[in-house]
């Protein structure tokens, strides 16, 4: 019974930072076309982490300041 508990978290705590990253990135195309452009066309993904960094920190920063 234990393990089926851990397990079941485990996939919530997985289902949602995929969740997030997704929504992130999606949120990065619509608003910053030209950094994933020029990410995907060089093959660089150092700017499109640091981009996506920067939504995620912008979000939760904005999360904490609407608290």
């Amino acid at each position: 019974m234990q393990l089926a508990r851990v397990s079941l978290s485990l996939f919530g705590v997985v289902a949602i930072v995929s969740a997030v990253l997704a929504g992130a990135t999606i949120w990065l195309l619509l608003t910053d076309p030209v950094t994933v452009a020029d990410a995907v066309n060089e093959g660089a993904v150092t700017p499109f982490v640091r981009e996506l960094a920067d939504v995620l920190y912008q979000a939760f920063a904005g999360l904490l300041k609407y608290l």
